[in-house]
């Protein structure tokens, strides 16, 4: 299988450490103490939820990207 990359998004936690989602795979949450650990954390868990997809013969969803703009 080729590798194919997912974008992930880190949110800083005021109690500290990180949690992480990954908007291409809405299913898929994971936390972290520090960066590195999220990352990992974030690779191990999108590559469990690929098997999972696979074993299940289902398709990765279908996703759009885009932006909004508002006033913060």
């Amino acid at each position: 299988m080729e590798p194919r990359e997912f974008e992930i998004t880190l949110v800083y936690e005021s109690e500290g450490g990180f949690s992480v989602f990954v908007p291409e795979l809405p299913s898929v949450a994971t936390q972290g103490a520090t960066r590195e650990e999220a990352f990992a954390n974030a690779k191990e868990a999108i590559e469990l939820y690929l098997e999972v997809m696979a074993e299940d013969g289902l398709a990765l969803p279908t996703v759009e990207r885009g932006r909004v703009a508002v006033g913060a």
